[in-house]
């Protein structure tokens, strides 16, 4: 299908824990200051919890690769959970929410790109989700350098640090200072990203930064998510990737003022719709293989058929031959039936004349000597004649016997390629019978997609509904309190 699937339903948080570069940075009860488009919102802790271990979460075909190498790194993560000091430290929260949306998008890249089965671009959506969701990473807990026109703050430095640690990690950099219309550091950092995953070296250089905490400290708070043990799972994630390969073109690609947003729609989606999806997809998928049955079953009747046209037509190029011999034997026997009677006249005229030469009264000794030898002769001209006759009548026995028997297997032929072309007639009306119903499904398969669209805009105002609720709540709840402190003063005055 054209959609991504029918049943997912887009997050509302994703607005919460994205928003635009240019807002103010703010600063949490630890200390850190850090900007809202850095890192994801803590409450949407509970949308990652639910996608992690909900059956409905979706990274293509069931069964298309091994999470093996996923999910060697889930005791990390279990561990990581049990040792926070604090539940509910927004800092841990935001950390944990990165290292979980850095493990979706990477399940999710591999098991699609497999699918895929061909070399990722840079049009393809789960790499430029799985390139959003580094940066994240990258940028959360990055320490503020004020310079001479403004506040920095970008991840580039720390990932220059690889080339000093890794010499083979110069290539890299030279080429990304090299690219021409990059002209921010988050820009090279961003570049810098697409470079290590074409070289399937972004897990070798995450580990080799991550493992010097003292040059990254330059660079990034002490509770930051690559200075915690969250990195060192994100950084054995990424070694699957190294299955993946991709092309990316970076020349024309507006790299410095790209906004990174999540789309947790692609990890997300609704059960119930889902399953009902999953079962129109099932009656489309059956009736598409019963119509492909069908047309190969069609194929090989229309193979078939032009075999036995081929083999009528040899047959009937055969009975023209046979019909011609035929008719040059009968020529044939005609002939040898007047030499025959030929013979016979000659024979009798000879045996008149024998017995008249009998009578005369002066027979000539050496006359009759010369008639005798002549009837001998003709008596073996006419045994001979004989049996080339017979011969001649038995070939002529042989070729009706074999002209009865080719006709014979002519209409037996004839009757099997009629019933073969009323069987690709009703082939012919099955698979159009088919087709209609194709497309019928198809239809209802779009109407189920408007009303899932129109309930997910109803979701989508009802959401806004209990927002505004929820304010209106605060709003009350800060005027009771109002009124609670006034009545207390009251009380006071009065006493």
């Amino acid at each position: 299908m054209a959609e991504r699937d029918t049943g997912d339903m887009p997050l509302q948080s994703s607005s919460e824990a994205v928003k635009s570069s240019g807002t103010q940075n703010s600063s949490d009860e630890n200390g850190h200051t850090d900007s809202p488009d850095d890192t994801l919102s803590p409450t949407s802790v509970i949308y990652f919890k639910e996608a992690l271990n909900s059956s409905s979460v979706r990274f293509g075909q069931t069964g298309s690769l091994s999470p093996t190498l996923l999910r060697q790194y889930d005791f990390k993560i279990e561990r990581i959970e049990s040792k926070r000091k604090n539940p509910k430290d927004p800092i841990a929260i935001e950390r944990l929410n990165l290292m979980n949306m850095a493990k979706l998008s990477i399940k999710g890249l591999i098991e699609s790109a497999l699918n895929l089965g061909r070399t990722l671009d840079s049009d393809y959506a789960p790499l430029q989700q799985f390139f959003v969701v580094m940066e994240h990473c990258l940028k959360h807990g990055l320490k503020t350098k004020k310079t001479f026109l403004g506040q920095n703050k970008s991840f580039w430095g720390a990932l220059e640090l690889v080339e000093k640690l890794t010499p083979e990690a110069g290539e890299i950099t030279a080429s990304v200072k090299d690219l021409p219309g990059l002209k921010t550091p988050l820009g090279r950092g961003r570049a810098w990203l697409r470079l290590a995953l074409m070289q399937k070296k972004l897990s070798d250089y995450m580990k080799t930064i991550i493992n010097r905490k003292d040059l990254l400290s330059e660079f990034y708070e002490a509770n930051a998510l690559l200075m915690e043990e969250e990195g060192a799972v994100i950084a054995g994630l990424l070694v699957g990737l190294n299955v993946i390969d991709a092309n990316l073109c970076m020349k024309g690609e507006d790299l410095d003022s790209q906004v990174g947003v999540i789309d947790f729609s692609m990890y997300l989606k609704d059960g119930g719709h889902s399953s009902k999806s999953a079962e129109g997809d099932g009656q489309i998928t059956a009736i598409l293989d019963q119509k492909n049955y069908v047309e190969e079953l069609n194929r090989h009747l229309s193979a078939s058929v032009n075999n036995l046209q081929a083999k009528v037509d040899a047959l009937e190029k055969s009975n023209t031959k046979l019909t011609e011999e035929l008719a040059v034997a009968n020529n044939r026997i005609i002939t040898l039936q007047e030499d025959v009677e030929r013979v016979k006249e000659e024979s009798s005229y000879q045996l008149e004349s024998r017995k008249a030469l009998r009578s005369d009264s002066a027979p000539d000794g050496q006359a009759l000597g010369e008639t005798r030898k002549q009837l001998k002769e003709e008596t073996l001209l006419r045994l001979d004649v004989e049996k080339e006759l017979e011969v001649q009548i038995g070939m002529k026995q042989e070729m009706e016997l074999s002209m009865k028997m080719l006709e014979k297997d002519i209409c037996e032929k004839q009757d099997a390629l009629v019933e073969l072309r009323h069987q690709l007639e009703d082939l012919h009306t099955i698979n159009q019978q088919l087709t209609h119903k194709s497309q019928s499904t198809d239809a209802s398969s779009k109407q189920k997609s408007e009303v899932i669209a129109r309930m997910e805009d109803k979701i989508n105002q009802m959401t806004g509904t209990v927002k505004q609720l929820e304010t209106s709540e605060k709003h009350l709840v800060k005027q009771a309190r109002n009124l609670n402190s006034a009545a207390g003063k009251l009380l006071q005055l009065q006493q």
